[in-house]
């Protein structure tokens, strides 16, 4: 049994991921965004269901800009391209990640 909140910080303006399970086409992980402000570029390759578990966070993907707070999600389809423009003090995220299967 492993605690998502049991985590070391990742360096300021860094992010450092967590996977809790694997299981044939899902990935579930946790995510530590430590002030992030220089933009960081994703691309998948699976689908991602992501929530904020603590803090605030902007997103940029296709064009539109989306600030989640504690309690928000958002869906990033595979192979989208989406940008974390900036994070307010540290982001605690929980993500699940489907893979075709």
């Amino acid at each position: 049994m492993d605690n998502i909140f049991d985590y070391e910080l990742p360096e300021i303006g860094s992010e450092d991921f967590y996977t809790h399970l694997v299981s044939k086409n899902v990935e579930i992980k946790t995510i530590i965004s430590n002030r992030v402000k220089i933009p960081q570029v994703f691309v998948s390759e699976y689908d991602e269901w992501v929530v904020v578990l603590k803090g605030c966070a902007k997103i940029e993907m296709g064009g539109v800009v989306y600030k989640l707070k504690k309690g928000e999600s958002m869906f990033i389809p595979s192979n989208t391209k989406h940008t974390l423009l900036k994070t307010r003090q540290v982001v605690e995220w929980l993500a699940v990640c489907i893979k075709e299967g």
